[in-house]
């Protein structure tokens, strides 16, 4: 798009539709998804944080999760692994290192033999990203309880304030390490196996047929199934982007980050007692689940609706694609041909402002939606449900106390003590 039109926009919507090409423009997921997953996790537990430990853990699990995700795979997989495992092919295989393996497979190229294990390989020393998120939710743990001293969960999220017990710590202590532990155990495992393929994938058909698994499950399983295959090569393919020749986040790492980072919030937080697991059980599986493709799935939705009332139509086509910021100068240079007018100066400047706007509103409203709803409204009812389970459990525990000191301290028996409840 013309430079000299995005300094005709208001400020607000010049604003967001910078904010839109710059992620548009992000290589793979990473930049988009970390301003996202930042907005739609962080922000809202920062706001609703109970105590200085619930802000402090909460920022530095999002921020070294997020950065773990949504950064390394490009500097892990493009700058290391790819050069490190296509040092011994062709010139000719060296360079669909790149290339997606759905598309190899799909034009069955000559090289695949020999290019499908080396990038297997990288995609499994990759797995150290969500590895290394499920690792870091015990690391937050032994972070809360190094610098605050604190690992009973009731003291964190502030529902009530008691003494420390040294056998809380201890678990937490001990689960941390147990954690951690069998993080480094599981990416052994993945690191062995992928030096097996790398070395013997080539000569071997049964390592072949494994490679090509990973990287690229639904043209695997479902060779006769368009829209399975589809599904299972973009959520649960280990196989790495590709974008302009570089390796970067792909939807199908996203998936793996978020199932297995799961785990570990939940490992994590059953060591920390009850309360914690509840909350976490109710909040990290709709968070996980609109990180991979709610956000998506709300997007498409909104346009379908948008298309329905006839809003937005002169930027949605009939598969639901909408242009690119910098393809929308074009986009009202085409308009303006098929209708007969004039391409001059004005009018394009015109239509671009009012495609602009459909763009802001195509694309703003699913994420106002995430930090709203998914970030803002799930977060705070999990804190209430929260204090509302304490409260209650805390009641119930009381009566209890007060049945039992009632029962023992009467030389009646059970049965007479019930009949006077029931009068």
């Amino acid at each position: 798009m013309s430079v000299n039109f995005i300094n005709t926009l208001s400020q607000p919507l010049k604003s967001t539709i910078q904010f839109i090409a710059h992620q548009e423009k992000a290589t793979g997921l990473s930049t988009s998804r970390f301003i996202q997953d930042t907005a739609t996790c962080l922000v809202p537990k920062a706001t609703f944080s109970r105590s200085k430990a619930d802000f402090a853990e909460n920022a530095f699990l999002e921020l070294t999760q997020g950065a773990v995700i949504y950064f390394l795979p490009a500097i892990l997989g493009d700058k290391l692994l790819k050069k490190l495992f296509s040092k011994n092919l062709s010139k000719e295989a060296k360079n669909l290192i790149s290339v997606s393996a759905q598309k190899l497979l799909e034009q069955k190229n000559q090289f695949n033999s020999k290019v499908i294990p080396q990038k297997a390989a990288v995609a499994l020393c990759a797995m150290i990203i969500p590895i290394a998120t499920f690792a870091l939710n015990y690391i937050k743990n032994l972070f809360t309880l190094n610098v605050f001293k604190t690992g009973d969960f009731n003291n964190i999220a502030n529902l009530e304030n008691v003494k420390e017990d040294k056998k809380i710590h201890d678990k937490v202590r001990k689960g941390a390490y147990v954690g951690i532990g069998a993080s480094c155990l599981a990416y052994a495992g993945c690191l062995g196996a992928s030096l097996l393929i790398a070395k013997k994938g080539s000569s071997s058909k049964l390592l072949n047929n494994v490679s090509e698994l990973i990287l690229a499950p639904g043209t695997k399983l479902f060779k006769n199934n368009e829209k399975r295959k589809d599904f299972f090569n973009k959520y649960f393919s280990l196989d790495f982007a590709s974008e302009n020749g570089k390796l970067a986040l792909s939807h199908g790492q996203l998936t793996s980050c978020a199932m297995i980072g799961m785990l570990g919030y939940f490992g994590a937080a059953a060591d920390r007692g009850k309360q914690n697991f509840l909350e976490v059980l109710f909040r990290v599986p709709l968070v996980c689940f609109y990180v991979i493709t709610g956000g998506e799935m709300f997007e498409n939705g909104f346009k379908k609706l948008l298309k329905k009332m006839g809003k937005c139509k002169e930027m949605i086509d009939e598969k639901l694609h909408t242009p690119r910021v910098d393809e929308i100068e074009q986009h009202a240079k085409n308009l303006l041909k098929k209708t007969g007018q004039d391409l001059n100066e004005d009018k394009v400047k015109q239509l671009c402002k009012k495609l602009s706007l459909q763009k802001a509103i195509i694309s703003g409203v699913p994420y106002i939606f995430g930090i709203g709803v998914m970030g803002f409204f799930v977060a705070g009812i999990s804190n209430l449900f929260t204090r509302y389970r304490h409260n209650e459990e805390t009641k119930n525990f009381k009566m209890k106390s007060q049945f039992n000191c009632a029962f023992n301290s009467s030389n009646k028996t059970f049965k007479d003590f019930q009949c006077e409840i029931k009068n």
